[in-house]
Parts: C-alpha cells; structure tokens; sequence
C-alpha cells in the first residue's frame, strides 16, 4: 500500500523549521499540495517552495503569528483563496525558550507556551475545522513530545503546554469524530535533523542507552508518522497519542 495523497492540501505550520520542512517535503511527495507557514524565516520558506515545486507540487506562503487569532484567520484567508480548502492542518509551529527550574523559570516561558501550544490549536481549530466539518473530511495532526509523559525537572513550561494541547485535541477528536474528521498526535522523541547532522551531534549516548531501539529517530521518521495519519490508511483512528522514540516512553493502558 502507498500513501497518496493527490488531490489534497496540507497546510503545516513552523514548516520552515527542522522538523517541519521535512514534514511539507514528505505530504508532498505523497502527492499533497502544501501550505507553508512561516512566522519570520520567510527566506527558508521560499527555499522550501522552490524545493516542493520542483518535487511537482503546488505550494504557497503563508506568514502568520499563529498566537494571535486576526492572524490565524488571515492565514486561513489566504490560504483557502490561493488553495480552495486545506484538507490536513499539521500544528508544528513552537515558541523556543530556555529550560530552567518551576521557581527561576520566567512567567512569560509559561503564557508562551501555553500560546503556542494550546491558543494555536484552538485557534487552527476554530479556522479549518468548520469547513473540514462541513465537507465531512478532513485530518488535524498536532505535533505534540515525548516530554509531556516524562515531567523531568526544568521542562514545566513546556510540559505544561504540550499537556493542555493534548487534553484539547482528546476533546475535538470527540466534537468532531461523527463528521469523519480525525483528530491526532505525533510525539517526537530527541529527534537527528538537519541542525544534527550539521554540527555532528546525531549520537548522543547517554539518551540512546535508555532507548530499547539504542538510537535516536530521525526527522524522516516522524514526518513518516504525519504522512500515515493524513492519509486514508488512518481513516478509522482518532484521539491518538502517538510517541514516535523507539519506546523510550510507553504511554500506559
């Protein structure tokens, strides 16, 4: 069975970063037609457009704070009059900031988080999921972290935002099941990219020897797991929490 997804439109935002160029590469050679969304690289997107149009799919910019609903909404504007309507929504895109304790960690690390993580999904959500809902098709994937289920010292912020994001797509997965919409997550171990292989840093032993696969995932791998999700081979699977870290962590039952 192939994964083919011509005919469709995926929009990924943070697509011009590490992980999520390689997710746009991958929809693409699916057969997607993708949607990039950038929020200050816009040379990497127009990089990354060059590179999907010569894969032999269409693709478009979009620019956006995807914290900020005028934004989003202008976003999915643009989006559906350049595109007709976005078939997948992948919610890549994540506020960076510097891991410290709960008692030193700065106030604004915890709202941005929460912007990033939890206002983005709803805010994608209340953009595409009504005319997802109305055709009664249509696939939501959020990119969530193995991080969330480990609660090791100095990630709060950022575990409290993945967590929130989790417990928001549990629900949509349920609001919007009957009308053949899916509603899933993507959880990334310590992932090899690009920044990795640059700098020579892809082993990192003492995070492999606690792996049961003794090694790192790769970017492609991950970006493989969006690609099933998006497609109809995941048809009948929604609410999914999915890690993607050679069992490093196992979600319990």
């Amino acid at each position: 069975m192939n994964i083919d997804l011509r005919g469709q439109t995926a929009l990924i935002t943070g697509a011009s970063g590490q992980l999520g160029r390689v997710m746009a590469r991958t929809l693409a050679l699916c057969g997607a037609d993708i949607v990039i969304h950038y929020n200050q690289n816009e040379l990497k997107a127009a990089e990354l457009q060059a590179e999907i149009e010569g894969i032999g799919s269409r693709a478009v910019i979009v620019q956006a704070d995807v914290t900020k609903a005028d934004e989003v909404t202008a976003m999915k504007e643009r989006a559906l009059g350049l595109t007709g309507a976005v078939d997948i929504v992948v919610a890549n895109a994540v506020v960076q900031y510097k891991w410290t304790s709960v008692l030193d960690q700065p106030m604004e690390d915890y709202i941005s988080q929460f912007e990033s993580c939890v206002l983005q999904s709803v805010l994608l959500a209340k953009a595409f999921l009504p005319d997802m809902v109305k055709r009664k098709k249509g696939r939501v994937i959020g990119i969530n972290t193995e991080c969330s289920m480990q609660n090791f010292p100095s990630q709060s912020a950022y575990v409290s935002g993945k967590r929130g994001m989790d417990g928001l797509y549990r629900v949509l997965a349920k609001e919007v099941g009957e009308h053949q919409v899916t509603v899933n997550q993507v959880a990334p171990g310590w992932t090899i990219s690009d920044k990795d292989r640059e700098n020579l840093t892809e082993r990192q032993e003492s995070y492999e020897s606690n792996v049961p696969l003794k090694r790192r995932g790769t970017d492609q791998e991950i970006a493989n797991v969006v690609a099933f999700l998006a497609s109809d081979l995941a048809s009948f699977i929604t609410g999914a929490f999915i890690p993607v870290n050679g069992g490093n962590v196992m979600p319990t039952i």
